[in-house]
């Protein structure tokens, strides 16, 4: 039970942003590396048709994409939602949605191939908004939404416990590990 605390008013009155949690963004930028970084090597070292060097190129891009995409906030204030992102990213990502608090209907639980639950705010006219819920202060984003729609919050639970990330963490730091010692070995080949 997400347990909701009273707000102060002055806290009602300005606006609250809430970004990606530090910890899924260091697992999931790691990760892209470790999974991406020895490819550049092993292209180099086995003289594959694909130059390293385009290949660094196109890790680079896909890093600062997904850097970009990790860069996702959630803005609250007494009269709106709003998920956006950094100006030089928006683009790519359609810069996000806004839903006044006025114009929200509900918020329906939608279950995941996976086996998890993520929620939707339903608009007026019946579309439908993603609830981001891999942002740092989670419960406090949980409280705003129930203290400014009136939607009654109480089940929504986030999607991935903090210890999931950290075993993810782990495996990654293990991965990146096994990484030096494949890129040392390609760079004893050539």
């Amino acid at each position: 039970m997400v347990e909701s605390t009273p707000l102060p008013s002055a806290a009602i009155q300005e606006r609250q942003v809430f970004g990606i949690s530090p910890l899924i963004r260091l697992t999931l930028l790691l990760l892209y590396l470790a999974l991406m970084g020895p490819l550049p090597f092993l292209a180099q070292a086995t003289r594959a048709a694909v130059s390293p060097l385009w290949l660094t190129v196109g890790i680079g891009l896909g890093g600062l994409g997904l850097y970009g995409a990790l860069s996702q906030r959630v803005e609250v204030d007494d009269q709106r939602i709003q998920v956006t992102y950094p100006t030089w990213i928006r683009w790519l990502f359609r810069g996000g949605w806004q839903l006044p608090w006025r114009q929200v209907q509900a918020l329906k639980p939608r279950s995941t191939g996976q086996g998890g639950i993520v929620y939707y705010f339903v608009g007026e006219g019946g579309e439908a908004y993603l609830l981001p819920m891999r942002v740092a202060g989670f419960a406090r984003l949980v409280t705003l939404v129930e203290t400014y729609s009136g939607i009654d919050t109480q089940d929504v639970r986030p999607l991935a416990q903090p210890w999931m990330y950290f075993i993810l963490l782990g495996f990654t730091l293990l991965l990146l590990l096994v990484d030096a010692w494949t890129i040392t070995t390609a760079l004893g080949m050539t």
